[in-house]
Order: C-alpha cells, then sequence, then structure tokens
C-alpha cells in the first residue's frame, strides 16, 4: 500500500513564531501542467472520500490542556484514492502523538531526534501556510494516505498546549473545519480547576483567520446544539451539531474555532500552588493593586506600503489607545519611513491637551518611503532613557515601546542581527518592547526577536482582517502594569530545576506560571517568598505550602497520553513543568548567539522533548507500522474511532491528591456471581457453600422502586431498582411486563455519594456532580470509590474494594413493542456488606439454604443435571432462614452472556421465601434508605 505523509508543522516557542530553527522542508510550489477541460470535469465528478466522523476531545487540569482530534473517512470511489487529513492547531501546542489506521494496519508516530543539516546551523525552509494565521497563531498539520477502494481510514491527532491568561481569562480554541459536512460531529471539552472555576462563556463560532480584538465582538449566543454542564469545580462543554445544523453555519464543513473562555477563583495573593507526585506549580496573578505608571512610545510605520486601510485603521485605533491612558502616565508618538519623525522632543503627561494634540499628529501621518526599524528604535529607546534619568520619578514606573511595522528594514541599518544587538545595548533591560507586524511581507522572525529579547510580546495581523481591533487588542493586554521587578524564591535545598522565577512585569490579568521539581517527595510544607514592586513601595509576601501525602499515578488525562519515561504514566502537572521546561530552552536557544551555547540548549531540549514526546524544531516524526487493529486499544490505550475517553471529575473536596485515575474499562464479557436480578425482573440467588440456586420472579408495577441491597447502617450502601411498565408479548399469560430503568446506589462511607445508572448515562454526585455517557469507556476513582463504564455493555461500582456491584446494560437497536433498554443488576462482591444486611437480595448473602424434601433421582448440585418436564413441575421443599418455601426445578438464562443456569423457583412472587411482603420492599425515592426490617426481624413483621 502506497502510504504518503505530509507534515506541515510549525510549532513557535513563545509569542510568536521559532522561524531561526526551523526546518521543514522547501517551500518551492511544484510546476503543474495544464489539465483539459475535459478531464477537470470528470475529476470533479469523482465521487469525494466521506468523512464519517470527526471528534475532538479536550481535557484541561488547571490550565493544561490534552487534546485528541480522531476523523474517519471512506473511500467511496471504484478505485484507490488519496484522502487527506489537516486540522489547525494552537501554535503553541506539543504534538504528543499521530496514528493512522487503513484497514486493519496500524501506523503509529514515533517521535525521535531530529539529525542537524549542514553541520551545525538549521537553515529555515518553513512552510508558507503554517505563518499564515492569527494574533494567537495557529499551525496546520497535515496527513495523506492512499486506501484502496471501499476501504476506511482514521487519523488520530493528540497535542497538548498551557493555556495563557489574557485579559482576565484563559481561552481554549478547538479549530472545527472537515472541509465537509459530517453526520457525526462532536466537539468535548472537560475543565477540573481545583481552585474553583469562576466564570464560563462559549463563543460563537468564529470563522476568520484572526482572533479579533476582545472588544465589540458579535454575540449570537451559543453555537447550535452546544450543552454546558458546571458545577464549582468542573465543567463540561459538547459541541454535537446534526448534518442540517451544520449546513446553517457553512455547507463547506468549515465551521470555525469553537473558542471557551473562562477563569478560576483566586483566594491568595502569593498565588495559587498545586504539589502532586514530586513536582509543583505555581500560578500568581494578583489583584486588588494600584496600577504602576506607564511611560509609553507608540512607534508607527508610516512607510508607503501601509497606504489605505492599513494606516487607517492603526490611526483609529491610536486615538482610542490614547484616550485609555491613564493621568499619571506619559507618553509620546513616532511615526517613521526612512525619515523618523517624533511629535514630540520628550515624552508629556496625559492631559486632554497633549491627548488632542497627539491625536492630531498621528491624523497628518501619511504613507512616503522606506522602512527604518533601527532609527526609530533608537529614538523611541532615547527619549524613555531621557525622562527617567532627567525626572525625579518618585513613584515607580514601566517603560514600554509598542512598535508597529508591516515590512522589512530597507533604509538605515538593515541587518537584522545588529538591529537585535543595537536595540539591546540601549534598552539595558529596562525598557520592555512589544512588537506587531502586519501582513505577509513583514519580517516577523525580527520582530518576534525583538520582543523575545526586551521583556515583550509579539503579534501577527492579516492585512484581511481589522488591524485597528487587533492593535487594541494588544494593547489591552499590558494596558495596565501592576507589579515589576518580580523575583519568586524557592527553598534551593527543596526545589531543583525550577522553571524562570524572574520576571520583569505582570500586567493586569495575564499570570505568572512557575513550575518545578521537588527534591523530596517526602516533604511536609514548601516555602515560598515573592518580592515585587508596586508604585510607591516593595512587596514582600511569604508562605508555606502544606505538601499532603502524594499518591503516585494519580491522573485525570487518559491513559492514552504520552508517558515520560517509558514506565510510569506522569501526572499533569508533570507534563505542564516539561512543557514549559521545553518552551524556555526553545527560546533560549532563540536568543542565544554563542554558537557552543546554543548546541547545549538545542541538545538539553531535544532530550527533554524525545522523552516527553514533544514535536519541536529539534525532534520530527517517523510512522511506524506497529500492530494490528485488535491490539490497538490496549497498546495505544485509546479507541481507534474516538481517540483517548477523557475523564475530567473532581470528587468531594476536589483534591487532585487522591486523584482520579483512568484505568482499563472491564472486560464486556462480565463473569459476575448468579446473585442477581435482571430482565422482566428475574431474580437469581447463589447459595455456594450447599451448591444450590434459588430464583423467583417479582411481578412489580411501573413506577415502583425496589430496595435491593439495604445495608445502610453497617456498610453505608443501599441499592435501589425503578421499575418501568411494557406492554406483554402476544399470547402470553402475563398482563404486561416490566423492568428496571433505574439502579440507585447510595454510598454512604467514608463519605456520601449518589450514583444513578440508566442505560444512556451514569450520574455520580459525590458533593460534585459528574455524567459519564454510557456509550463512552470510562473510569473515575476517589476516595475507594470506583465507578468503570464498559462502552454500551456494563457499569461496574467497587466500594472499598470488599463490595463490588455489576450492572448490565440492555439496549436494543429495534426494539419490539414489549422491549425496553434497560438494567441487570448483579452482585460480584459482597464481602464488605455487613450480616445485618437486607433487601430482596441482600437478605440471602450470608445465609444458607438446603432442600429438605428432594424428589426422588434429584441430586442437589443441579450445576450439569439435566431434566424433563416432568421433573421441572416436581415440586419440593427449600428451607432457608426458617421458611420453609415449597420450590420446583427450572432452568433460566442469567445476563451475563456466559451461561443458562438450573436453579429452584419460588411461586407467587416469592411470598413465601422473602421476609414480609412485597409493599415492604418498596421505597418511597430512589435514594431511600430505611428498611422494614431491624436487626435480626423475623419474616412477616
Amino acid at each position: 500500500m502506497l502510504l504518503l505523509l505530509g507534515l506541515c508543522l510549525g510549532l513557535p516557542l513563545c509569542a510568536g513564531s521559532l522561524e531561526e530553527g526551523r526546518s521543514w522542508g522547501d517551500t518551492s510550489e511544484p510546476v503543474g501542467l495544464r489539465v483539459p477541460r475535459q478531464l477537470r470535469l470528470l475529476q470533479r465528478l469523482k465521487t469525494k472520500p466521506l468523512m464519517t466522523e470527526f471528534s475532538v476531545k479536550s481535557t484541561i487540569i488547571s490550565r493544561y490542556a490534552f487534546t485528541t482530534v480522531s476523523c474517519r473517512m471512506l473511500n467511496r470511489a471504484s478505485e484507490d484514492q488519496e484522502i487527506g487529513f489537516q486540522m489547525q492547531i494552537p501554535a503553541s501546542a506539543f504534538i504528543t502523538n499521530f496514528t493512522m489506521l487503513i484497514g486493519d494496519q496500524v501506523y503509529q508516530g514515533e517521535i525521535t531526534e531530529k539529525a542537524k543539516r549542514n553541520g551545525d546551523k538549521v537553515k529555515e525552509k518553513r512552510n508558507k501556510t503554517t505563518e499564515d494565521y492569527g494574533e494567537k497563531g495557529t499551525e496546520t498539520f497535515r496527513a495523506s494516505v492512499v486506501i484502496p477502494s471501499k476501504d476506511k481510514a482514521a487519523f488520530l491527532l493528540s497535542y497538548e498546549e498551557l493555556l495563557q491568561r489574557r485579559l482576565g481569562k484563559y481561552e481554549h480554541v478547538i479549530s472545527v473545519r472537515p472541509q465537509q459536512l459530517v453526520g457525526r460531529l462532536t466537539v468535548e471539552v472537560s475543565i477540573l480547576e481545583k481552585s474553583g472555576i469562576a466564570s464560563l462563556e462559549v463563543l460563537p463560532l468564529h470563522n476568520s483567520r484572526q482572533k479579533g480584538s476582545r472588544r465589540g465582538e458579535d454575540d449570537s449566543g451559543l453555537p447550535p446544539s452546544t450543552v454546558v454542564n458546571q458545577n464549582e469545580t468542573f465543567a463540561q462543554v459538547i459541541f454535537k451539531p446534526s448534518v442540517v445544523q451544520q449546513a446553517k453555519i457553512a455547507q463547506n464543513g468549515i465551521l470555525g474555532d469553537f473558542i471557551i473562555r473562562y477563569d478560576v477563583n483566586r483566594e491568595q495573593s502569593i498565588g495559587d500552588i498545586q504539589v502532586l507526585n514530586g513536582y509543583f506549580v505555581h500560578y500568581f496573578a494578583p489583584k486588588d493593586l494600584p496600577p504602576l505608571p506607564k511611560n509609553v512610545v507608540f512607534v508607527l510605520d508610516s512607510s508607503a506600503s501601509m497606504v489605505g486601510t492599513k494606516l487607517r485603521q492603526t490611526k483609529d485605533a491610536l486615538f482610542t489607545i490614547l484616550h485609555d491612558l491613564r493621568p499619571q502616565d506619559h507618553f509620546n508618538v513616532i511615526g517613521f519611513s526612512n525619515r523618523i519623525k517624533v511629535w514630540k522632543d520628550h515624552l508629556v503627561s496625559v492631559t486632554p491637551e497633549n491627548i488632542r494634540d497627539g491625536k492630531v499628529y498621528i491624523h497628518h501621518m501619511s504613507p512616503t518611503g522606506g522602512t527604518d526599524i533601527n532609527g526609530a528604535l533608537q529614538g523611541a529607546i532615547r527619549l524613555l532613557n531621557n525622562y527617567v534619568s532627567n525626572n525625579d520619578i518618585q513613584d515607580r514606573s514601566v517603560s514600554l515601546i509598542i512598535f508597529l511595522t508591516d515590512g522589512k528594514p530597507t533604509a538605515g541599518e538593515t541587518n537584522t542581527l545588529k538591529i537585535l544587538n543595537n536595540t539591546k545595548e540601549a534598552t539595558r533591560g529596562q525598557i520592555c518592547i512589544f512588537t506587531i507586524g502586519i501582513g505577509s511581507d513583514v519580517d516577523f522572525r525580527l520582530l518576534e526577536k525583538l520582543s523575545l529579547e526586551n521583556c515583550g510580546l509579539t503579534r501577527r495581523v492579516h492585512d484581511e482582517d481589522d488591524a485597528g481591533s487587533q492593535l487594541i487588542g494588544f494593547y489591552d493586554e499590558i494596558r495596565t502594569p501592576l507589579l515589576s521587578d518580580i523575583r519568586i524564591d524557592y527553598p534551593p535545598s527543596l526545589v531543583e530545576q525550577a522553571t524562570r522565577t524572574l520576571f520583569p512585569n505582570y500586567f493586569n490579568g495575564s499570570e505568572i506560571i512557575i513550575a518545578g521539581k521537588l527534591v523530596d517527595r517526602k516533604m511536609d510544607q514548601l516555602h515560598v517568598e515573592v518580592t515585587a514592586s508596586n508604585s510607591k513601595k516593595f512587596v514582600i509576601l511569604k508562605t508555606d505550602v502544606p505538601v499532603g501525602p502524594q499518591k503516585v499515578g494519580s491522573d485525570a488525562t487518559g491513559s492514552s497520553r504520552p508517558k515520560g519515561d517509558g514506565k510510569e504514566d506522569p501526572n499533569h502537572l508533570e507534563r505542564l513543568w516539561s512543557y514549559l521546561t521545553t518552551k524556555e530552552l526553545l527560546s533560549a536557544w532563540l536568543q542565544s548567539d554563542d554558537e557552543q551555547e546554543k548546541e547545549r540548549l538545542r541538545q538539553k531540549a531535544q532530550d527533554l522533548a524525545v522523552n516527553y514526546r514533544f514535536l519541536t524544531p529539534f525532534t520530527s516524526m517517523k510512522l511506524k507500522k506497529s500492530l494490528q487493529m485488535e491490539n490497538l486499544e490496549d497498546t495505544l490505550g485509546m479507541s481507534a474511532a474516538t481517540g483517548p475517553e477523557t475523564v475530567m471529575q473532581s470528587l468531594r473536596g476536589t483534591d487532585l491528591q487522591p486523584g482520579l485515575g483512568l484505568k482499563k474499562p472491564h472486560n464486556p464479557r462480565i463473569k459476575v456471581s448468579k446473585t442477581s436480578v435482571d430482565g422482566d425482573p428475574h431474580f437469581v440467588v447463589d447459595f455456594p457453600l450447599s451448591q444450590l440456586t434459588v430464583c423467583f420472579n417479582i411481578d412489580g408495577e411501573p413506577g415502583d422502586i425496589l430496595r435491593l441491597v439495604s445495608d445502610h447502617v453497617d456498610s453505608g450502601v443501599t441499592v435501589n431498582g425503578e421499575l418501568i411498565g411494557a406492554p406483554a408479548p402476544p399470547h402470553g399469560h402475563k398482563k404486561q411486563r416490566t423492568y428496571f430503568r433505574t439502579i440507585t446506589i447510595l454510598v454512604n462511607k467514608p463519605e456520601r455519594s449518589y450514583l444513578e445508572i440508566t442505560p444512556s448515562r451514569v450520574i455520580l454526585d459525590g458533593g460534585d456532580r459528574l455524567i459519564l455517557p454510557c456509550n463512552q469507556s470510562v473510569v473515575v476513582g476517589s476516595r475507594g470509590l470506583e465507578v468503570s463504564v464498559s462502552a454500551n455493555t456494563s457499569v461496574t461500582v467497587t466500594i472499598q474494594g470488599t463490595i463490588a456491584f455489576v450492572i448490565l446494560i440492555h439496549l436494543y437497536k429495534k426494539p419490539a413493542p414489549y422491549q425496553r433498554n434497560h438494567l441487570g443488576f448483579y452482585i460480584s462482591n459482597s464481602k464488605g456488606l455487613s450480616s445485618n444486611c437486607h433487601g430482596l437480595l441482600g437478605q440471602f448473602l450470608n445465609q444458607d439454604a438446603r432442600l429438605t424434601e428432594d424428589p426422588a433421582g434429584l441430586s442437589k448440585n443441579l450445576t450439569n443435571r439435566p431434566f424433563s418436564k416432568a421433573d421441572e413441575r416436581s415440586e419440593t421443599v427449600l428451607e432457608v432462614k426458617g421458611h420453609q418455601v415449597p420450590v420446583v426445578w427450572k432452568q433460566r438464562r442469567i445476563y451475563n452472556g456466559e451461561e443458562q443456569i438450573d436453579c429452584w423457583f419460588a411461586n407467587n412472587n416469592a411470598a413465601k421465601l422473602i421476609d414480609g411482603e412485597y409493599k415492604d420492599y418498596l421505597a418511597s425515592h430512589p435514594f431511600d434508605s430505611e428498611t422494614m426490617f431491624g436487626l435480626g426481624t423475623s419474616r412477616g413483621l
């Protein structure tokens, strides 16, 4: 089979793109031959590949996002056909896995070291398509494969990213552009934030390449079919549009960006510090501080290339920004082409007159000449340095340059390395430069390095987009500096390999993130000290963070994501630390001019990326034919159809340290005890000591809630089942059928939890509400309670390791009038239930039974005993719990898919078998834990 793989990957390092270190292949366009018109028509009429499923599942734990994209394609043509897959991913993300399935063959991606080319230098041959995206940037991943006629292919892509806080919100963007209408299209995002979710919003679908300004966005409500479930610490957002809903958005299947914005609660001024399995992360985002004064110079490109819309929009944006300056700020404006035009020879204070004059100066700027980037920067730096040195500034202030251009240096100094060195020498680390590049002709690599080397950020704007709103949105992020000269210290004897701990500024609405490794996992507390400068004082914050017991392997991200050392599935904090460390190494490599230092940084970044399976400029991905389809799930821990199942919930306490682990679901072929109730409903009780099996029926009414297991006082467990009705089959002896449509389990120890199970979903309420669909295989557990869902097959509930219930799910594709989707309840392990346990099933768990009158020729061991119809009607007496119960021998199928059993059947609704009467087992509500039978209660009370 011919396998074609094209990866168009450009993973930038910080706010912009790492271009010096790219080597993504030749960017030259192939020269195509002219195709005759008739042939072009035939090509258009060829059957296109059909996308049968497009699914994106994203799990965000403490701002760190794990995303898996899965896509299924079908070649409907009568000949082999090339099928392509492409996905836009955030520029800051690292791809961690890619897998292709063609027929029964699996091709899995492997992250390896990338061989250097041309000695020690890595030349840039970056594909243009990876540059052409907006403000925050996206990169396009592409793969293609030739598959045989009528065959199928599936693509699985996984990537990870750390969400950055901007304007007080984290933003998670998922590209939904399948290029055609899809029968099954799903986007599912789960968010777990230990500190609590303060706000959450789902934006309308956004279909331009640019994210746009935060101001004035069209608020047309949620995307169609979007469902949001949220509590204090957990949120789940599902977008599942039908084909009709997709067509109303876009006939071509390019729906746009699905965007979620949220923020978290912040209690302590020193920040949120989380520790898990020897790693920690510190989120620092103080609030309610007075803003620092700004000294800002706006540097605007007014060369000839800015003519038209670009310059007009930029002027309008600057008018808005000038009005937003605070009275304590100082500012100036520079327009540059091949000449540097400075408005004033010094910074001026913010007054109505100065704002008016500044707007007049900007209004009269006209596009002409070339682009002297070096001269404009040097002029702005001189203005700021002179202001700081010549003025007795009592308040501490922040010096900023906001630099906007659409081109490359064409006048004055044009050597980019000299421009960078000149700028770095002039700023002396005291001035931050924020750059904005407009259009496709801009030297974005130069702007990126200018910002990286001078404590700033960079953004990319496209000609066809609203450049003015982009400038305003960018300015909004840095308009309110709250702290400067921030230093965060941890005891060096306790912390190793911490990420960056020195920061020049903190802007309101952003966040500082530090991650590190702990030397000793058994330490009791971690000392943290933050020092910074505010407007008129130094700020010193200290605290000791308790480090509780750390359960190794606790994680909630899904077993399919990459492993760190190949031995242990790392927790999300370890992934976050490795991600942040890799980003900082790549950024340092980009800034370094020393060849030996660059090589050391390259090797260190490469080793870390290979270890944690990050696709970076220093690693590559190779596809290997790995295994057959039937082994894929065990090997990758994911479904070939939908990618990894993600479990993202917080039970009571929302503490990640006891943790929620994703484990392998139980085998659908459940092997459990015969003690059960299933079907119409048919009860089966197994007495293993005497090797007897007893069965009986309960003819209840629809809506009745039956007590199945009642042990609330001792083990704290109660199980009830609610009946649903259905017509009886024709020519039957029954008037109606009843099935269990809901099983409810109340667990009162060690903490109170409620479980409600139906054929379609599991609701777990342990302080926080969790909804698990039954068509997906997941396992979630905390503090001794584990719930395992095997897709469309069963739900297994394990309590403290000593009690286990299996609820079988019975689904009908085309049910007859007398059939209903229903549940069966099986007791797999009852060791933890007490001797006082009661209920229709529970009362028999610690009992034994014997036959007092055995029909001639029948053995008490009925395991392999054949019988005749005459035998079936032979009556004998069963003695259990002192009751004398007439029984007959029957054969009954139990619904675990394993066997058909023989049993002694008690007639008449088990009237003489069970304690009391049928009505004594009716509960008033699904979680009713009261019982009519106390300790030692005799039959009939």
